[in-house]
């Protein structure tokens, strides 16, 4: 699989990674077994960036992360996790001696002594301006306890006062047919100033799969079922925030567009993948068989102008006024 350079940060990425919030909690169970057997069959298929966070499962995407790469001392995978979720989200939390309290523990998740990428996980917005949370970012890399620092945001706007910043590797973002605004800015800042963006929520929860009709029951313990209106974190993680009824109608015409050879779910990886600015692509995946779909989709042919006309014009009928305001 292709990979591209990881940003600031020197490093690389496969463009299709893998995003493992599943195999940690809140999409409904995942067993040790299913979660390594995903974890392999990413990696059979290229995929070299995992995107992990300590929250996930309180540590156990971590865990299960070290646990495959003992096994597999072969591969060189980016792995990337996240810090701050697990704490009261108050801008005064986030300091040095918290930074190096989370880190800590990741990095025993992890089993490594420096962690490749670690990212603030969507913290309060007055973080994302504060020249203390970025020199304490910085006192982690000279400490050799991180290769390098990102953030994970909610916004366009928290996005752009990140790049700013001189020393952030990376932004990640929520990103796919049914997210587009971060084309018109995010991107663009994102290429000048060298930074890697990470594409999140690919498949919009899963209703870019075209798998889901208004009648699909989730589990109980899944966030999309107790999280469709931000009762939990943030609306934008579930189904992008577009409400459920228009993403499945919606949905439908996505799916109708797949050029002959691709899935619905392929098509949206590829479509994500072909933005320029885009570093990787970390869709989840819950059995070997969506890492292998995921994986192939970018080795697919590159889409035609006429579907990425069709689904701009679906984004701009359907769903843009759901989403741009708030996002």
């Amino acid at each position: 699989m292709d990979e591209r350079e990881f940003g600031r940060s020197g490093q690389w990425a496969s463009v299709i990674g893998l995003g493992t919030w599943q195999l940690g909690a809140d999409w409904g169970h995942v067993d040790e077994k299913e979660a390594l057997s995903v974890l392999e069959a990413a990696a059979e298929a290229g995929v070299t960036f995992f995107d992990t966070a300590d929250v996930y499962g309180d540590g156990r995407s971590e865990e299960t992360i070290a646990s495959f790469l003992r096994s597999r001392p072969d591969l060189h995978v980016l792995v990337a996790t996240k810090m701050g979720r697990r704490a009261e989200q108050l801008p005064g939390n986030y300091v040095l001696d918290n930074f190096r309290a989370w880190n800590d523990r990741s990095r025993r998740n992890l089993g490594v002594d420096r962690i490749d990428l670690v990212q603030l996980h969507c913290p309060p917005t007055p973080v994302y301006s504060s020249d203390a949370v970025y020199d304490a970012l910085d006192t982690l890399v000279e400490e050799e306890r991180i290769a390098a620092y990102g953030v994970s945001v909610e916004t366009c706007a928290e996005a752009l006062t990140a790049i700013a910043r001189p020393h952030v590797a990376s932004v990640q973002i929520i990103l796919n047919p049914f997210r587009m605004k971060p084309l018109s800015e995010v991107l663009p800042a994102a290429r000048a100033a060298g930074a890697g963006i990470i594409a999140r929520v690919p498949l919009a929860s899963g209703l870019l799969s075209g798998k889901y009709t208004k009648d699909t029951v989730f589990a109980a313990d899944d966030h999309r079922t107790y999280n469709r209106h931000g009762e939990a974190f943030d609306q934008g993680e579930t189904f992008s925030g577009v409400d459920y009824a228009t993403g499945v109608e919606a949905a439908a015409e996505f799916a109708a567009l797949a050029p002959e050879g691709y899935t619905p779910a392929q098509l949206a990886l590829r479509w994500i993948a072909e933005q320029d600015g885009v570093t990787t692509v970390i869709p989840g995946a819950r059995s070997p068989e969506q890492a292998r779909d995921n994986a192939a989709a970018a080795k697919l042919p590159p889409l035609p102008e006429d579907t990425r006309t069709a689904i701009r014009e679906l984004y701009d009928r359907r769903i843009k006024d759901q989403v741009e305001q708030r996002w």
